[in-house]
């Protein structure tokens, strides 16, 4: 029977194919219909008309950006970007991020980096210092013919601290420079290795943003060539050196050409005796330029002290995010468990919120800033980690939960509101295990910090928070052929 069914399905194998080998497929195949039973007449006197001819596709014209869009009335005492002998390109970036007039870091420390002219320039963060050397950068490189076209041999390089700080400047970077045709990269650590590997054997690159032990890895596997570059800026090198970077600094200046082959330029947020002596070494004669750090402390921010005891602090702090929940808010503690605890109980009481510290892995901190700058979440928790570098526009409220082991951090803290002029709140809770910070702040910002009792509506207790939820317990699926096995055991 199966040898019968083969034989037939054969033969009509052999026949379809003889069929479609012809040469005249219409006879071939007799029902099938003629090409003229496929065209449909037109009617005797029917009014044809020409179909209209499809315009071609015009390219639409590129939006030509002339300094006539970017107007700003001069001012006295003021500086502004107009002033400066800049690139359109580069004045185009300028005028995308909203600059009008320049910060006193700006109008002091970019002459002489537009010029060369190597810098220790003291800055705390939210001044505008990364535009300075960001600005100098782009510029140097463009008026020097410099544009990178070789991969992975930088022509300018920026190292910072921390992932966050690296990040933030590689996106000031990318609005800044986005028409010169100057490509940056970021190197750091805490993300995909080989993706960033990959990145920089593939792409050209102009300028590197990095923190210093991914590009070490990356330079001592060749991955990375530094002997062309003809900038270096050292972002944040107080917190360097805190933090036990400074040897690796050290390899990395030793991979570049000599202090007078380049250009350097060192910031930092505390002149200190240590930082000023690394200066003068890596640096050509730099000029020292100083920004006292009360113009960000005093100028900008309003500051308010309350003194709460510290069963009190939670009511305040609930009371004054329900008062203000249109507002971006950043809560700090000194504290990991300080800080998942606060976490914990805002969300009960139902406040959304997220937890910023050195725990959270890489690519969950940049999702929750993200969020945070774009808005959706408006409360960030978070320990020192967020204190220096991040610069997020429109922060209006920055509240200090418990109040810093050090001053310089108070600083840092409040510099995330208020920044570039802009004013802010500052709300820091006093109470009887913090106030003990406050003698050695005042002697810090140069000023006396008033202190405060609350109002009532904000010492008012919140409600009752949702019940803690117990997690239940996961036991692990058993597989179809385990179940198989077990119901045959128990038969």
């Amino acid at each position: 029977m199966l040898r019968k069914l083969i034989s037939l399905t054969r033969k009509k194998w052999l026949a379809v194919v003889g069929r479609r080998q012809s040469p005249d497929n219409s006879k071939s195949f007799p029902d099938q219909p003629q090409e003229a039973e496929y065209t449909s007449a037109v009617p005797e006197g029917a009014d044809i008309k020409p179909a209209p001819d499809r315009p071609a596709a015009v390219e639409p014209e590129r939006r030509k950006w002339s300094l006539e869009q970017f107007q700003v009335v001069p001012e006295p005492g003021k500086s502004r970007f107009h002033d400066f002998d800049l690139p359109l390109e580069l004045m185009h970036g300028i005028f995308d991020k909203g600059f009008k007039y320049c910060t006193p870091i700006q109008e002091k420390a970019l002459p002489e980096a537009l010029n060369r002219v190597d810098l220790l320039a003291q800055a705390n963060t939210g001044t505008g210092k990364s535009a300075v050397f960001l600005i100098a950068l782009f510029n140097n490189m463009l008026k020097a013919g410099r544009v990178g076209k070789t991969v992975g041999k930088p022509k300018a390089l920026v190292v910072a601290p921390t992932r966050e700080l690296v990040t933030q400047i590689a996106k000031e970077a990318e609005v800044l420079g986005r028409y010169t045709g100057l490509k940056t990269i970021a190197v750091y650590g805490g993300v995909d290795y080989q993706k960033q590997m990959q990145t920089l054997q593939r792409e050209c690159c102009d300028l590197i943003v990095a923190t210093p032990g991914r590009l070490l890895d990356f330079a001592s596997k060749q991955v990375v060539s530094l002997k062309e570059v003809s900038s270096l800026v050292l972002d944040e090198a107080d917190r360097m050196l805190d933090m036990g970077f400074i040897p690796d600094v050290r390899r990395i200046i030793s991979k570049l050409p000599d202090e007078k082959s380049r250009h350097t330029m060192l910031f930092s947020a505390t002149l200190s005796e240590e930082v000023s002596r690394m200066a003068y070494s890596w640096c050509n004669k730099p000029v020292k330029i100083e920004i006292e750090p009360e113009q960000v402390a005093v100028d900008t921010v309003e500051q308010l002290v309350y003194m709460v005891s510290g069963e009190e602090k939670f009511a305040v702090l609930y009371n004054l995010l329900q008062q203000n929940k249109d507002q971006r808010v950043i809560v700090f503690a000194n504290e990991k468990r300080e800080t998942r605890e606060l976490v914990d109980r805002l969300m009960r009481h139902g406040v959304r919120c997220s937890l910023l510290t050195g725990d959270v892995a890489q690519n969950k901190r940049e999702k929750r800033l993200e969020d945070f700058r774009s808005g959706q979440m408006k409360v960030l928790v978070a320990t020192d980690v967020a204190g220096r570098g991040l610069h997020i526009n429109g922060i209006e409220y920055v509240v200090n939960y418990t109040l810093p082991f050090e001053p310089e951090d108070y600083v840092h803290r409040i510099g995330r509101t208020g920044r570039a002029g802009r004013n802010g709140v500052a709300v820091s809770f006093a109470c009887e295990t913090g106030s003990f910070a406050i003698p050695e702040i005042e002697e810090y910002i140069g000023t006396k910090m008033q202190c405060s009792v609350p109002d009532d509506s904000l010492l008012e207790p919140p409600p009752e928070p949702k019940p803690k939820q117990k997690r239940k317990k996961r036991y692990p699926r058993k597989s179809p052929q385990k179940k198989q096995q077990t119901s045959d055991n128990v038969s």
